[in-house]
């Protein structure tokens, strides 16, 4: 993997399809709609439909839709070719205004903000998935949740599989496993297909757990062991996957975890991060013995390993952080175990 050194690198490496990814878009037939277009993995994802469907020969149009609180995002999705649509998903009636598609990416929702803005967590994470089921109902949608449904499983099981049982702790996890509720519910009575994609936790290099780890170090802030382990994919990886969960769309509706094959320790990526950049990091409290940690054994059976590897994305995040500097200053908060984001 080459050294990712400018922002028009990153999105190139982020938003280039594999093949596999091509393959699913060349099968399915109609137009891609992405919902929440506006987040962190909304562009490059969107971006990846497009380059998949002019890889692929096939004329489906992308629509990317989201209030755009970044003024600059809809000229450069129009510039990949992807047609962007301001719209607030909890109005009925911008709803009802979109185009029709075939083919839904969920991405909306609420995290951030959640503790203290409680019921306007649930109308995002429980009640627009029941507005977008009414409004695109029959077409397939994969829809984003979380491993927060999961709770803290023991590091040494190696994380949560998708048939544990789910065992969300704190509000925000609790309205995302109500919004896995809402999308099964329409599955079941409508049969419009659904996949749902429980993340954890995507990677780029302008944000992502390993970014946290890296600034803490630079800046020699202490970093609290007490969530000793997680899980970490690279964005592209977690895009393909995610675009792919589409063909396994399914009513009752289909779940999976995507994840990278790894358990990585915190403390060992931040010695590591630290030897890179030559800063030695320092640590307060002791490692717990469960986590937030999901098993992507199923993704990986069904689309290959990722691409790029736990150690690629540390070295790649170590330039990235000492030679560039530019972030989305977005903490993923990945440390809290009380579920309070």
């Amino acid at each position: 993997m080459k050294t990712i050194q400018t922002l028009a690198q990153l999105d190139d490496a982020l938003s280039d399809p594999p093949d596999y990814v091509i393959e699913v878009v060349r099968q399915l037939r109609g137009d891609f709609v992405v919902l929440g277009v506006g987040g962190k993995m909304g562009p490059t994802l969107a971006r990846m439909i497009r380059r998949a469907i002019q890889a692929a020969g096939t004329s489906q149009k992308v629509f990317g839709v989201a209030r755009f609180s970044s003024p600059d995002l809809p000229e450069q999705l129009s510039a990949w070719g992807i047609e962007p649509i301001k719209a607030d998903l909890l109005d009925r009636a911008q709803l009802g205004q979109l185009p029709d598609a075939a083919n839904v990416i969920y991405m909306a929702g609420m995290k951030f903000g959640s503790t203290g803005n409680q019921s306007l967590t649930w109308a995002m994470n429980t009640h627009l998935p029941s507005l977008v089921c009414e409004r695109y109902r029959g077409s397939r949608i994969a829809a984003f949740s979380t491993g927060n449904v999961y709770g803290l499983a023991p590091a040494v099981s190696g994380g949560s599989i998708e048939r544990d049982p789910l065992r969300p702790v704190g509000e925000y996890a609790m309205s995302c496993l109500g919004r896995e509720r809402i999308f099964e519910h329409f599955a079941k009575t409508t049969d419009t297909p659904v996949a749902i994609i429980r993340l954890n936790y995507a990677c780029e290099l302008r944000y992502g757990v390993l970014v946290d780890l890296a600034r803490k170090i630079i800046d020699g802030a202490e970093i609290d062991l007490a969530m000793g382990a997680f899980n970490v994919i690279w964005q592209r990886d977690a895009n393909a996957n995610s675009i792919a969960a589409l063909a396994h769309a399914a009513s009752p509706a289909f779940a999976l975890n995507v994840a990278g094959p790894e358990i990585l320790s915190v403390k060992r990526v931040c010695e590591q991060l630290g030897a890179i950049m030559q800063i030695t990091p320092k640590f307060v409290g002791f490692e717990s013995p469960d986590a937030l940690l999901n098993n992507a054994q199923l993704s990986h059976r069904l689309f290959g390993y990722p691409d790029v590897t736990a150690g690629q994305m540390i070295d790649q995040v170590a330039n990235w952080t000492q030679n560039v500097g530019q972030f989305l200053d977005k903490p993923t908060h990945f440390e809290a175990r009380d579920g309070k984001y």
